[in-house]
This record gives C-alpha cells, structure tokens and sequence, in this order.
C-alpha cells in the first residue's frame, strides 16, 4: 500500500468510530502548503464552522501558511468560530494523518480556546 491509501484508511476507521458516537467532529486536512479544518455536524452534510490558511483575515496574520505557527493561528480561529455556532465539544478527526507538528499545533490552540475533544 502507498503512503496515501494507509492515511486514508486510517481515517475511514477514525470517521466511523466517530459516526457511531453521534458527536460533532474537527476535520483537519493538511497539504504541504495550507491546512485546512472544519466542525461537521453528525449527520455529516453540514459544516458549523471553518478556517483555512486560505481565509482572507487569516491569510494576512501569517508569513507562510504550512508551518506550525500558521497551523496554531487556524485552531484559534476555528475554536472562535465554533463558540460562535454554539459547538464547544467535538471528537478530533486527524484524516489519518500523524499526531505531532501541525496537527497537533492546530488541537492545542483549539483546546486553549475552550474547545474540548
């Protein structure tokens, strides 16, 4: 198996572990220039909240956006935008990525913004 296709079936096991829970869950995607993350609603057809190193106000706080800084200035923008939706507790979908660098950067700034997963 590729590198790609182990990532993607470990989300697969991750999302259904998730569905079966029935809680609102943080979705991070990451590429090796922008990371993008979102709270989806259990039912999985609606999105609450949202942020991306693509977003214009965030795009202009940040010199490059596929670093750890760039990723801890995301989890706080989204856990401020999910407070707002009235979410405040998720179940963190990684997408099968690794635990550590900008997907951990990313959950410790949302925790500290009160979220909670």
């Amino acid at each position: 198996m590729s590198k790609k296709t182990d990532r993607l079936r470990r989300a697969r096991k991750t999302r259904a572990r998730i569905k079966h829970k029935g809680i609102n869950r943080l979705s991070v995607h990451k590429t090796s220039r922008h990371i993008y993350a979102q709270v989806i609603a259990p039912c999985g057809s609606q999105v609450l909240a949202s942020a991306s190193s693509l977003d214009k106000e965030i795009k202009g706080q940040i010199k490059y956006s596929g670093n750890v800084e760039a990723a801890a200035i995301i989890g706080k923008a989204l856990a401020e935008r999910a407070k707002k939706a009235g979410v405040s507790n998720v179940a963190f979908d990684r997408s099968g990525f690794k635990y550590h660098g900008r997907i951990k950067a990313l959950a410790d700034a949302a925790r500290e913004q009160g979220m909670e997963f």
